[in-house]
């Protein structure tokens, strides 16, 4: 079996070494860009799979159609646990948080 990476191209694989490699600042910002996109598409695919509108959703939330498409948006910073469990809720879902292993950058010799 291959060795498992967390680039799921070499394209991808050789972006991220060229323009964050090892610099902790950028690998910090890349990582929380990251969570950003991945919590704006995991909302997005709950919202969507449960057959909802943004205004469905909002008017099950007690917020408006405008407040959900910000929360969808991967540029979007501003995510609160209270309204994360108040999107699940309203999804029949609860929220789960979980701390992981930080990945380690490696060097290269």
């Amino acid at each position: 079996m291959g060795r498992k990476t967390r680039f799921q191209s070499e394209a991808l694989k050789y972006a991220f070494d060229r323009y964050i490699g090892a610099d902790p600042a950028r690998v910090e910002s890349f990582e929380e860009e990251l969570i950003n996109a991945e919590l704006a598409c995991r909302i997005h695919d709950l919202r969507t799979d449960a057959g909802l509108t943004q205004k469905e959703l909002a008017d099950r939330v007690g917020t408006t159609a405008s407040v959900i498409s910000r929360l969808e948006d991967a540029d979007y910073q501003g995510h609160s646990l209270a309204m994360l469990r108040r999107i699940a809720a309203a999804l029949g879902k609860r929220v789960e948080i979980r701390f992981v292993p930080v990945r380690r950058a490696t060097k290269r010799a």
